[in-house]
């Protein structure tokens, strides 16, 4: 398979030395297109060394050779990824531009496009920057958002391009895209819930959310329509097709009650709190000891199970004790038809790490385990499960 990287003029530059060399040793050719100012970062040579193959800088690299550069890279590519996407390049993509070689490229390909945004916070939030997205996004372009944190110029906030390891994934998966669920529609939540104490403290739990956003990415993967609930998160959001931010248990039960109508399938991997403060104090607690009385919140699973009708209900199950019995328990009491259960007492697997390890049961003593790997490929085998319940009903 064979990747068209293009890399733009940013101090992200050298987090696409990683997407390279990653693709690289993954049995990928990768060409390499960098512009004018992207160069100023990075040089040609390193890409080169990464890739074992010529890299192109110029409009006319290849002609010489016969070759038409931009056309013939735009043939041999199956994918064609720019990270980092400045807001200069993706103002020249929005309107069709073609003054390089990366964006003469952008024009020629027939292949899926995937375009990695990274730029100072207040050009990626200016009104034409997200204009120009959506548009791309319309064409069919895969926007891969940037996350929240310190930039370059010192300032704080969205801007970040993507880690290498998601780019590399998303690229993974547009090569491997199905249509298996096409026209299901799936409500997916994920992160850990916080439970406001007083004005500076909270009680939440270990979950990052990674398990969740990789079943959303295998659902998109499959062609499903995806609502995705987020609580906190420790990961960017991927791309659903909706996504609703919520905090606390309340505002996550309200969201899901809201939005599960619509849909064929509810997979509840969020690890949701299971008491809330009594009271909720408006300005910080102070004293030598503190006592914080605690109420049981509402099981959000169990009200999805007695509405849920004819759509699939998948719940799942974090323990430290006594794993698979609770887990049968949880599967009939809360009326879902299949639970995802892990023992997050292990090490190396569960709340916050990048590997998972999961028992799948189902009604009418189906179970299946699935041993330590990686949270996108176990999200394969647990959609693998879940697109199974339909040829069971």
């Amino acid at each position: 398979m064979n990747v068209l990287l293009g890399v733009s003029g940013g101090i992200a530059c050298y987090k696409s030395c990683g997407i390279a060399s990653a693709l690289t040793k993954s049995g990928f050719e990768v060409n390499v297109v960098l512009t004018a100012n992207a160069a100023e970062f990075v040089t040609p040579l390193t890409f080169q060394a990464l890739t074992h193959r010529r890299v192109y800088c110029e409009m006319f690299d290849g002609v010489a050779d016969r070759e038409i550069a931009h056309i013939n890279l735009a043939k041999q590519a199956d994918v064609f990824v720019i990270a980092p996407a400045t807001a200069n390049v993706i103002a020249k993509l929005a309107c069709g531009i073609a003054d390089d070689l990366l964006t003469s490229a952008a024009l020629a390909v027939r292949c899926p496009v995937i375009i990695c945004p990274a730029m100072n916070v207040n050009m990626y939030e200016n009104a034409a920057t997200q204009k120009n997205l959506a548009t791309l996004k319309e064409r069919g372009a895969v926007i891969i958002s940037p996350s929240e944190g310190n930039l370059a110029c010192g300032d704080v906030g969205k801007g970040r391009m993507a880690e290498p390891g998601d780019i590399v994934a998303a690229i993974k998966d547009t090569l491997n895209v199905s249509s298996s669920l096409a026209g299901k529609k799936f409500l997916v939540t994920a992160g850990g819930t916080m439970e406001n104490i007083d004005g500076v403290r909270y009680i939440t739990n270990r979950s990052s959310g990674k398990m969740g956003c990789a079943i959303v990415r295998e659902l998109k993967r499959r062609g499903a329509a995806v609502t995705l609930v987020a609580a906190n998160m420790k990961v960017p959001a991927p791309d659903a097709d909706k996504v609703i931010r919520v905090v606390s248990a309340k505002d996550m039960l309200d969201a899901c009650m809201a939005e599960y109508g619509d849909c064929d399938c509810i997979v509840k991997a969020a690890a949701v709190g299971d008491y809330s403060p009594v009271q909720e104090y408006a300005n910080k607690i102070k004293g030598d000891e503190i006592t914080l009385r605690l109420k049981k919140n509402p099981d959000i699973a169990a009200a999805l199970g007695k509405v849920k009708g004819g759509r699939k209900l998948v719940i799942f199950c974090a323990e430290t004790q006594n794993l698979l019995e609770s887990a049968a328990n949880k599967l009939k009491a809360k009326g879902a038809d299949m639970v995802v259960a892990n023992d997050v007492s292990k090490p190396g697997i569960g709340f916050d790490s990048d590997k998972n390890a999961v028992t799948v049961m189902k009604n009418g003593g189906y179970k299946a385990e699935y041993s330590a790997a990686s949270k996108d490929t176990i999200a394969k085998e647990v959609v693998d499960e879940i697109q199974s319940l339909w040829l069971q009903a």
